[in-house]
This record gives C-alpha cells, structure tokens and sequence, in this order.
C-alpha cells in the first residue's frame, strides 16, 4: 500500500498497524511505534505508554471524539478510518482534531482514493494510505487539480473565495 506523507509517496512507515483481532487473540504487541484502535487505547492507555515506542490511534465515526480531544496531547499520529466511500464522518473527524490543536501526523486509512484526497488535505489529513488498486502515476496531481477553494480549509477556516 502506497503512503502518500505531505503529498509525496513516503519511502517507509514506522508505524505497525495492530488490529482488533490481534488484540482479542491476545497477541503481543509489536515493538516499535504501533497503532491501536481507539477503545483498546482508552482501556490500556496506562501500559500504552509506558512501553517503548510512540502510540497511535485509529478511530471511526462511532468513537468519542471529546475523549479523543482529551488525549491528541499523548498521541503522535491519529488515524481515522473510512471504512466505505459513503461513510464521509471521517472528513468532520479530522477537522475537529485539528482545530483542536493536533500538530501530529493525521493519516486517512480504509476507502481512501484520489478523488477526494484535496478534499481530504483541506480537512486536515497530510497522510493517506492507499491501496495498490487505487494508486497510479497521476495520484499526486489530484492535489493541485482543483483551483478554486469556495470554503475554508483546516489550515486557515475563514470561508472565501480563492484561486
């Protein structure tokens, strides 16, 4: 899976994935900068961060976003799933993180294409992880194709009008 970081392809991704399934087979966790998701972060968060490695997040449209706000301090990347092309929570997620404050890597996970990466990047996000099947040459361009920006983005909210 291509790692767009910052609008270029990232050469490598310290950050190992740690899925709900692992975590429920009771799997060790990986040494080393992991992400969890957000309920698990919130029922460990005391061993979380005492081991070593920095610890992450991944959250969804159905987890708390004021225990979320309360702990972006703790966290060094919050990845926010999409888990279907429908589902456009995510887009209102990173806005909130954001505007809260968050200085740290806000990376986009699950149906994650080229047609709403700007959208994406506006909202906040400066990190995509794309499939294989929706990555091609011309990816990078979806950034800079659209010219005129009627809202605000998450850098700078007021809502004009730019080209």
């Amino acid at each position: 899976m291509p790692l767009l970081i910052n609008r270029a392809v990232a050469e490598n991704d310290p950050w190992q994935f740690v899925s709900a399934d692992a975590i429920e087979a009771n799997a060790d966790l990986p040494v080393g900068d992991i992400v969890v998701p957000f309920a698990y972060y919130l029922e460990n968060k005391t061993q979380l961060l005492a081991r070593e490695g920095k610890v992450a997040v991944v959250v969804n449209g159905d987890d708390d976003l004021q225990a979320l706000i309360a702990c972006l301090s703790e966290l060094s990347l919050v990845a926010i799933d999409f888990p279907a092309f429908r589902d456009g929570r995510g887009f209102s997620i990173a806005r909130k993180v954001v505007r809260a404050g968050f200085k740290g890597e806000v990376r986009a996970v699950g149906d994650v294409g080229r047609d709403r990466l700007e959208y994406m990047e506006n909202c906040g996000f400066n990190a995509f992880d794309i499939s294989d099947e929706a990555f091609s040459d011309d990816t990078l361009k979806a950034f800079t194709e659209i010219t005129v920006n009627y809202q605000g983005t998450a850098a700078d909210p007021r809502p004009i009008f730019r080209r």
